[in-house]
C-alpha cells in the first residue's frame, strides 16, 4: 500500500457527517483584516482564472476510487493551461490538488517516464463527462474540441472523499476516467453531478459527435489502461545532500 493510500490516523473515513477542517470559527476582526487585505491586494494569479470545469477523476493506484472534481482554470497560452482543483462550487469547498493541462505538441515532447504520468481528455468530452458549468453547449463547444486534444497532469492532496479533515499524507496521481470497467464513473457520482446542475450527461453525449481527440492518441497516457499498472506516490526516509559551508 502506498503512503498516499494509507488511512488517516486522526479522521475515520466521514460518514456523512461535515469535512470542515478543525479550528475555531473565524473572528470579526480576522474577517475585517481579510477584507481590507483585498481591498489593496490586487491577487493577480486569482484573477487569471477565466474558465470554470467539472468533471470527474480516479485514483491512479485504485481507479474504484472516483471523485468529482471542479477545474478553475488560468491560461498561461494557447499549450499551457494549470489549474487549482476542489471538491465542489460552493463557498465552504476544499482546495484538494492542482492539475497542469498541455496539448498534443507539448506532450510529445515529454520523456516517456514524464509521460507516465498524464492523461488524455478526449473521452472525459466526448462521453459529456466534462462540462462547464452554467455554460450553454453551444458556447463552450469550440473550448470543449481544444481539450479534447489536451493531456493532464492532475494531483490531488487533499483526500477529501476519504474523509480526511486536513491534507494528510503524500499526493495521490489521478487519471481521468475512461472506456474500461474499472474507468467508467459510478452512476450514482455522475447523476449527483447532473442532478445539481439540471443537465444530462447522456444527451451531452449525443451532441458532442464530431469531437475529436490527439491527432496521434499516445500510449504513454493513461498509462494504467494501456499497461495494467497503476502509479503511487510513497514517502520514503532519505540521507539529505550535504552543503558546502557559506563562506
Amino acid at each position: 500500500m502506498a503512503s498516499s493510500d494509507k488511512l488517516p490516523g486522526p479522521y475515520p473515513a466521514r460518514d456523512g457527517g461535515d469535512t470542515l477542517p478543525p479550528g475555531d470559527p473565524t473572528t470579526m476582526k480576522t474577517m475585517m483584516l481579510d477584507k481590507g487585505a483585498a481591498m489593496m491586494q490586487s491577487l493577480k494569479p486569482i484573477k487569471q482564472m477565466s474558465l470554470h470545469l467539472c468533471s470527474f477523476a480516479c485514483y491512479g493506484h485504485d481507479p474504484s476510487r472516483q471523485i468529482e472534481a471542479h477545474f478553475y482554470v488560468h491560461r498561461v497560452n494557447e499549450d499551457f493551461l494549470q489549474c487549482a482543483v476542489y471538491d465542489s462550487d460552493s463557498s465552504k469547498t476544499h482546495l484538494i490538488g492542482i492539475e497542469y493541462i498541455v496539448s498534443e505538441r507539448l506532450f510529445e515532447s515529454l520523456s516517456s517516464e514524464e509521460q507516465k504520468l498524464w492523461h488524455s481528455h478526449d473521452y472525459e468530452v466526448q462521453t459529456g463527462l466534462l462540462v462547464t458549468p452554467r455554460v450553454p453547449e453551444l458556447v463552450a463547444k469550440p473550448e470543449l474540441q481544444n481539450i479534447a486534444k489536451t493531456y493532464g497532469k492532475f494531483w490531488c492532496t487533499w483526500q477529501t472523499d476519504r474523509g480526511d479533515k486536513l491534507p494528510l499524507g503524500a499526493p495521490s496521481l489521478m487519471m481521468s476516467p475512461q472506456d474500461v470497467n474499472m474507468g467508467k464513473v459510478k452512476p450514482g457520482l455522475l447523476k449527483k453531478r447532473d442532478d445539481e446542475y439540471g443537465i444530462s450527461t447522456e444527451s451531452l453525449k449525443g451532441s458532442r459527435v464530431g469531437i475529436v481527440g490527439p491527432q496521434r492518441k499516445n500510449p504513454m497516457a493513461d498509462y494504467w489502461v494501456h499497461h495494467g499498472k497503476g502509479l503511487a506516490v510513497d514517502i520514503t526516509e532519505t540521507d539529505m545532500k550535504k552543503c558546502a559551508p557559506f563562506p
